[in-house]
């Protein structure tokens, strides 16, 4: 029996094994990226028990009336495109800028982030996990001057490869803390540009119940402080995938009740705005994250809560 590789030898040579992959990825067009998505998906479906289940039961909250049918149709769509987003993490980070920039087929809703900086106000940009986000990073960080959290993965040899890839257009990658959040104020009074991920869950005490499709979700309250602080403007921003083609960047006009200094309330905006990005083509929502991981911790009612003990 071979013997186990001890846990640092181990990460790095993960980390080695998924940094070629990425940069030989890098190397293919996306007509192929996307041929390769359609193919793994349906297996990702089959054969990947977490990203099935939770997905379904996440589109069962959201889309109630759905028929089962309806819900594993779109389930498969959306794995397919996850799926797809992996395969181009290495065109967004490793991809000549030449190659990237001309995937970027068309920018919609640039005069709102325009508009924002030449009233001297910065303008943050809600980023859900919709299409591909990495690419989203690389046009803003190509035009504007850019800011947003970081957190290293878990495989730390990966840390400089990710690092260098989002910031390599120049965006500027802060730390999850207190220092981090100091940054984002600073780059806002600058009048320039921040992204937040407005659907990843917060820990305990950083965030408040709001409602996602209805349903109460943990959401965020660092956006309405930030707000307060710097007057900026809030927009969502989306990198719309055009399967096999390239993308769409488009940007949104927030919820107003972002703009509340209530928390409860500028979570309800925030939510919101994520819904109304997510409406330009739920297929390409990362629908496989535990959106509602913590209304389960706190035991709160969701329907049918029994298939919720996955969570």
């Amino acid at each position: 029996m071979a013997q186990r590789l001890p846990s640092t030898r181990k990460a790095l040579f993960q980390a080695r094994a998924i940094t070629w992959l990425w940069r030989s990825l890098a190397r293919w067009p996306l007509s192929t990226l996307w041929r390769i998505a359609t193919l793994l998906g349906p297996l990702v479906y089959r054969f990947s028990k977490r990203e099935r289940q939770v997905t379904e039961i996440n589109l069962k909250v959201v889309k109630p009336n759905a028929s089962d049918g309806e819900r594993k149709a779109l389930a498969k769509k959306s794995l397919q495109h996850s799926a797809a987003t992996m395969l181009e993490l290495g065109y967004a980070w490793m991809g000549t800028p030449e190659k990237v920039a001309a995937s970027i087929l068309s920018v919609h809703g640039r005069d709102k982030l325009d508009s924002a900086r030449a009233e001297g106000r910065g303008v943050i940009v809600l980023a859900p996990h919709f299409g591909n986000w990495e690419v989203l990073n690389f046009w803003l960080s190509s035009h504007f001057p850019f800011t947003a959290m970081y957190e290293p993965p878990k495989i730390i040899g990966l840390e400089p490869v990710i690092r260098h890839g989002r910031e390599r257009m120049g965006a500027s990658l802060v730390p999850t803390n207190a220092r981090g959040v100091a940054a984002l104020l600073k780059a806002l009074k600058r009048s320039e540009a921040i992204g937040i991920l407005p659907d990843q869950e917060p820990n305990w005490g950083s965030g408040v119940f709001a409602p996602f499709y209805g349903h109460n979700a943990y959401t965020a309250t660092l956006l309405p402080k930030l707000v307060a602080r710097t007057q900026a403007r809030v927009v969502t921003g989306v990198a719309l995938r055009v399967p096999g083609k390239g993308f769409e960047i488009h940007f949104l006009d927030a919820d107003e009740r972002v703009y509340s200094n209530d928390d409860a309330e500028s979570a309800t905006g925030v939510n919101a705005s994520v819904e109304t990005s997510i409406a330009l083509d739920p297929v390409q929502y990362q629908w496989e994250y535990k959106r509602y991981r913590k209304v389960i911790e706190q035991q709160q009612g969701l329907p049918d809560a029994d298939n919720f003990r996955l969570y």
